[in-house]
């Protein structure tokens, strides 16, 4: 067989392998990303493998430079491809991607020992703007404003002006009506 059928028939069982699995992703017929363990996990990565066009005979390009490794440290990332390339050696002209990935997720653990999390600027900045506001939130709680329902709003611009204040002399009416009902001081 050719390289060109070797390819179509792993490329062939590969999609027929991981249907509907969220870790796999096929960016092209010869370009795919598997993540390796959960999305919330520190431990997990992502890696990339791309065929050259006399795959399975020579080796495939491992890379671990997605923008889901950035928390990786370098050395970490590099004994990963360079575990994963003994494996390549050790399957070389053979289909090895099924094997890659399935030797990567049994390997997870040993693999990501030595990690501790990289911090980015932009983890760094998004941790601390939630603790200030959390800090913020907690200190200061929000009045909450009366709500009135539509007729009682509709009263209430009918009454007032185009600013919002009620016109002057308005309560004058309750005023005398009380008056009228009580009576006055009596003058004895």
């Amino acid at each position: 067989m050719t390289a060109n059928e070797d390819q179509e028939m792993e490329l062939e069982a590969l999609q027929s392998i991981y249907e509907g699995d969220d870790c796999f992703k096929e960016l092209s017929p010869v370009s795919f990303q598997y993540r390796i363990g959960d999305l919330e996990d520190a431990k997990a990565f992502l890696l990339d493998i791309s065929w050259p066009e006399t795959y399975p005979e020579t080796s495939p390009k491992i890379s671990l430079d997605a923008f889901f490794n950035n928390r990786i440290c370098p050395e970490v990332k590099k004994t990963i491809v360079t575990k994963l390339e003994e494996q390549v050696e050790a399957n070389l002209g053979t289909a090895m991607m099924y094997t890659l990935f399935e030797w990567a997720k049994e390997n997870q653990q040993q693999l990501m020992e030595t990690h501790h999390p990289v911090n980015n600027a932009l983890t760094l900045t998004s941790s601390s703007e939630s603790v200030i506001n959390a800090n913020f939130s907690s200190s200061k709680k929000k009045e909450k404003k009366e709500q009135l329902t539509k007729s009682q709003k509709r009263k209430l611009t009918g009454k007032t002006d185009n600013k919002g204040e009620l016109p002057r002399g308005w309560n004058w009416v309750d005023v005398i009506k009380h008056l009228s009902k009580t009576g006055g001081k009596d003058d004895d």
